[in-house]
Parts: structure tokens; sequence; C-alpha cells
């Protein structure tokens, strides 16, 4: 038995390279299918990875609270306008600050941790270098939300947290630029006045500048970390009043920075129960709009349900290019059988023949089915070939992040085999069907 179906396979394979252009041709549905299979699912898998890259970058169940400077005409539309045509005063808020974060976590049930963070832009200087650069003013907290690990030192203790002591933990990039890949833990490091022990390094956070940019997150090694209190203390407090306070509507006195009246720039907090985390911002957003006067100088986002909207949109993105692949290799299927068929009216008389010399209506079946098979496994194969070509070129001329994966391709051979076997079925029974006394007398 495994004789004749050797026999019948090799007979296939004659009748392949006897038409070597026919046969290509054939194989060129198959061939535009499979690649198109291949870069979908390279593309579908990119896009999924690049979403859970960036749910890790930013947590799990986290509520962002940034700070907006509002200028004096948007702070009188945030408040309804009010006070506009009364002998009252101004609407006025406070802005964003570490009383605020009290109130939230009093009233908000379910809060696990919360992370406030105060960035300033300064001047850092270490052994003769001068680079500009951010400290940001945090807490302990910052650095479980954002999974961010030690790779030498210390996180800050708790006495560090208190009186503002002048002690910082640095980001991976810093290490780099001032301390030429050295142990830098136990040295010291200026920012702006101030010099700064470091007690700690952070492990390097490898992440695409397009996520950074979708996320709209620093970059984490890039920066040096402090006591919130110090960075209070020592650098910058803007919730303390001053003679700017007096002119913050007034944007040809006062520069940008300047008109910044919030103490914090921003809070993440993070919310135990995920189901929660709709009903969470919607509470913390009316608390908020009451303790600022009614004035919205603030932004709520939950970084996470907006990732699983665009994880969605990519889902029935990748569901139509399914769909564009599946009538490619539908189209290359029908072309299989379209040509077969005409392969079976043009050999009749070989059919005859064979048949007259004693073969089996099997083994027409067997050779007309291995020639379908055939022609779909080599297309497959240069489909393959093109398909990961493909992926590699979008990813590199597109910028869109594609990964191939081993199961994809091995998706894409078994759907070039079905396809020759599921469309050259038909025609190789219509080749055995064949009357070999009518065939042998066909022209």
């Amino acid at each position: 038995m495994l004789k004749r179906i050797l026999f019948n396979f090799q007979l296939a394979l004659e009748g392949v390279f006897a038409n070597k252009l026919r046969a290509f041709l054939t194989a060129l549905g198959i061939i535009f299918g499979v690649a198109a299979v291949i870069a979908m699912l390279a593309i579908g898998t990119g896009a999924r990875q690049s979403i859970m890259d960036q749910m890790k970058l930013i947590g799990s169940n986290n509520i962002v609270i940034k700070s907006v400077v509002l200028d004096e005409d948007d702070q009188q539309q945030g408040s309804g306008g009010q006070n506009q045509n009364s002998g009252s005063s101004a609407p006025w808020s406070k802005g964003l600050s570490l009383k605020d974060v009290t109130a939230l976590k009093e009233v908000i049930p379910g809060i696990d941790e919360v992370s406030p963070e105060i960035e300033l832009k300064t001047t850092i200087i270490q052994s003769g270098k001068l680079e500009k650069g951010r400290v940001i003013g945090t807490m302990n907290s910052f650095f479980d939300l954002n999974s961010l690990k030690l790779e030498s030192g210390n996180f800050f203790h708790d006495r560090h947290m208190e009186g503002g002591r002048p002690v910082c933990v640095i980001g991976k990039g810093i290490q780099t630029k001032f301390f030429n890949l050295q142990d830098p833990v136990g040295q010291k490091i200026k920012c702006g006045n101030n010099w700064l022990t470091i007690i700690g390094v952070l492990e390097k956070r490898i992440a695409s500048k397009e996520s950074l940019e979708n996320l709209g997150i620093r970059d984490y090694n890039s920066d040096i970390y402090v006591p919130i209190s110090t960075a209070l203390l020592r650098f910058k407090n803007r919730a303390h009043f001053g003679k700017k306070d007096l002119k913050r509507g007034d944007d040809d006195e006062v520069d940008a920075d300047e008109a910044n009246y919030h103490q914090l720039d921003r809070v993440v907090m993070q919310v135990s129960d995920s189901k929660e985390l709709q009903a969470s911002a919607d509470l913390l957003a009316r608390v908020l709009k009451r303790r600022h006067g009614n004035i919205i100088d603030y932004e709520i986002e939950i970084p996470e349900l907006l990732l699983q909207q665009q994880q969605k949109t990519q889902d029935t993105f990748n569901w139509v290019l399914a769909v564009i692949a599946g009538i490619s290799l539908l189209v290359g299927g029908i072309g299989i059988m379209n040509i077969m068929l005409a392969s079976v009216l043009e050999r009749i008389k070989e059919i005859g023949i064979r048949r007259s010399l004693g073969a089996t209506r099997i083994d027409i079946i067997y050779q007309f089915l291995f020639e379908a098979i055939f022609i779909s496994l080599v297309g497959g194969f240069i489909g393959v070939i093109l398909g990961v070509s493909a992926a590699h070129f979008i990813s590199a001329k597109a910028e869109i992040p594609t990964i191939v994966s081993n199961w994809s391709i091995l998706l894409s051979f078994g759907v070039a085999a079905s396809v020759g076997l599921v469309f050259g079925l038909f025609p190789a029974q219509k080749a055995a069907i064949q009357d070999p006394i009518k065939a042998l007398r066909s022209d």
C-alpha cells in the first residue's frame, strides 16, 4: 500500500514539474494568502504585546490625577461664572495638594496605595559635568506602583521622609551619565543648590519612546527621586502664598512656571478592586471639585480602561485583517480547484491509460490530490518567507511593532495544506470517476 501511495506521489510531482508555470500561477493565491495571515498575526501579536508592556508601565487598578494650570478666564468658566456679577471675590483654587491626598484617602474606600509626585526642573552637577534634568519628589509607594526595582542600595527609610533629608534615589540613566557605570551609592550629587547623598540606584526600565509618549509618562531612567518632604523644604513648595499668587491671572507678569500654583503635579491612587475603578474615579472627581471651589483645575484618567479600549479597537482591526487574509486564502483555494479541474480535462487520456493498466479510482484520487497539496505547501512555504519579510518591513518602515511567532508559521502551513486538501478533493474525485473506455477514446 505504501509503495502505491509513493508511486502516486511521484506521478503527482511529475505532473507539477511538467507544467511549472501553471503550477506557480496556481500557487500565487496561496502565497499571498499565507503571507497575509503571517503579517496579520505578526501585527496583532505585536500590538497585543505592546499593550501588555504599557500595562506593566502604568501598573494595574490605578487612577491618575494630573494638575492643570488655569488662567483667570478658565477659572471663571470652571466655576460656572457664579461670582462674575456678584460683589464677592473671584473664584479661587489652592490647587492639588497633600491635603487633597489626605482627604481622598479618608473619603474613598478601597484605596491600597497613594503616590503624590512633584516634578521640578533643575540642573544636575557631578564631577564637573552639568546637565539639565528633573527631580521628582515622591514616596516609596511611587516605586511600588510603577514596578520599579533597585539595582543597588535602598529605598527611602521612614526617617528620610521627615525633615527634608538630603538623600535621593537615581535612575540608571543618571548613573550612566555621571558615574561612568560605577556604583554611586554613598556618593553625592548636586541638584540645583542642594547636595544630595545617593542611597539607591534603580534597575534600568526598558520602554519605547512611543509607549512613554502614548501613556504620558516620563523616562524613569533619567530622573532623580527625593522624599516629598525634601522636595517641599529644600527645593520648592508652590503651596506657599507669595507675591506671585497675587498676580496669578496676569500672564504678562508671571511666566508659565511661576503661574503653577499646584503643590503636587500628579497623584496616583491604586484601587483594590478593578470593578470599582470608574466609581472611585467619579467619587474622587466630586470630592476634588468641592475642595477646589468648583474649579476643575485637574484631570482624572484611568489608564487601564483607556488601554482596554485600545485593545478592543486593536482586536477589531485584527479581525478585519483576518477576514481579508481568509478571503485571500479562499481565492487561492478556488484558483487551485479551477486549475486542477482544467488539468483533469486536459489529461483524460492519461487517466484512461492508467485505469486500463490497473490503476484504481483511489490511485487517481491520490495522484491529483497530491498535486493540489504539493502546490499548496510550496505556495505556503513561499508565503511564509514573504509574510515574515513583510512583517519586518512593516516594523521597520511604518514603526508598527510586529512579532512573528512559531505557532503562526505552523498555522499557516496547516491552513495551506488544508486548502490543498479541501479544494483538490473535488477535481481528484472528478478525475477518478472518468470512464476508462471513454477516456481512451478522447483526443
